[in-house]
């Protein structure tokens, strides 16, 4: 797995590969109003059920059309309030869906596009699309303006550098952002507008390969406080004899100034799991000389067969001071899950696959809409 913050990187690969994967991320926390987000585009959805089980009948030699990942683009949008799921939209389609460039930052999957302003170092995303399983349209403009950027490399020396691409680019470690979300309820019409004055932040994901074949499981997160801002990331590899990944980037509030560890000592503890949920340590600790970093990964926000998303309570040990209470968004990724069919089966529920009828789809956002109806 290299890292980079080239923002040259941001720009669509045109990967091609059988298996390959790019996405386009970014989150939001408002603290104050109780609302969260996450917005992703895809170039070759990597937990799409009907991309990994294209790939495996051709890589079977069942099928010998090959698996384009621009046949496999899509688009996410999650939003939640204090905890609990508003929207959670997922469609996949054809390259015909989707748009972007080698030459200019931006990217649009059907009408849901962002662009990038190089002057003002603004990411504009704007949003609009119908969620006919669940009677809403969904309608937003969300303006991320980078707070700061940070200068780092990383290359993956597993095997003497010869593993297959993997790349995280840590793009924007904090953003302001401000816009507004609409929600149209269908029928009826009823209306519901969610100013948003958040922070935000956004990266980059891109590989060769299916992540199954070269990653077993990771783990990121970001908070933000008002001493430190910071990131993690700690990423585990199939082959065991290749060397885990571990990376915490620490801004100083006070003094401006940022640090990078990635030689730390981690350690997993606290496992759960369950059906449709992965095998998980719900506390993680990180180590790097005298500082540490305590996760709990508190409430989960999302969770499905090979992914959880949860608010986290987290303390930072730093020089001899102890800073507590930090909160902030965490995820946990096991891509080894997808080989499940049992599995793949559960996640068509959640997945839009455009011209494609989906029982499991059609019946999972049926009885979440009647949740909805029940907690209003």
């Amino acid at each position: 797995m290299n890292i980079t913050t080239q923002l040259d990187q941001e720009l669509w690969h045109k990967m091609q590969d059988p298996g390959a994967y790019e996405w386009w991320y970014f989150d939001a926390e408002d603290k104050e109003s109780g609302f969260s987000f996450v917005v992703i585009w895809f170039s070759g959805f990597p937990f799409s059920p009907y991309y990994t089980n294209h790939y495996e009948k051709w890589k079977n030699r069942i099928l010998f059309d090959i698996p384009f990942p621009s046949d496999y683009s899509g688009f996410s949008f999650q939003l939640y309030e204090n905890g609990r799921e508003i929207v959670n939209f997922i469609k996949e389609g054809r390259g015909e869906l989707f748009e972007s460039s080698s030459f200019e930052l931006g990217v649009r999957f059907e009408k849901n596009r962002f662009t990038h302003d190089p002057l003002r170092d603004e990411y504009t995303l704007d949003l609009d699309f119908s969620f006919p399983s669940r009677h809403k349209e969904v309608k937003a403009t969300l303006v991320f303006k980078t707070c700061r950027r940070i200068i780092y490399e990383k290359k993956d020396t597993n095997n003497d550098g010869k593993v297959p691409l993997h790349q995280w680019l840590l793009s924007v470690p904090k953003a302001d952002v401000e816009g507004t979300i609409t929600i149209i309820e269908q029928p009826g019409g009823a209306v519901r507008t969610i100013p948003v004055s958040a922070i935000g932040y956004h990266d980059h994901n891109l590989g060769a390969v299916p992540m199954q074949e070269y990653i077993s499981r990771w783990y990121w997160g970001r908070a933000f406080s008002g001493h430190f801002d910071l990131v993690y990331y700690v990423v585990f590899f199939k082959n065991n004899n290749y060397q885990p990944l571990a990376l915490l980037v620490l801004h100083d509030n006070m003094s401006e100034t940022v640090t990078v560890h990635d030689t730390l000592r981690f350690h997993e503890h606290n496992f759960r799991r369950g059906l449709f949920s992965p095998h998980h340590s719900r506390n993680l600790d990180l180590h790097y000389e005298d500082v540490g970093l305590k996760i709990h990964h508190d409430t989960v926000l999302d969770a499905g067969p090979f992914y959880l998303r949860f608010a986290s309570a987290i303390t930072l040990q730093i020089e001899g001071r102890t800073f507590e209470g930090i909160r902030g968004i965490s995820e946990f990724l096991n891509p080894l899950r997808l080989q499940s069919r049992f599995m793949r089966l559960f996640t068509c529920s959640r997945v839009w696959r455009d011209g494609k009828h989906s029982i499991m789809y059609k019946s999972y956002n049926s009885f979440k809409r009647s949740l909805d109806w029940n907690n209003r």
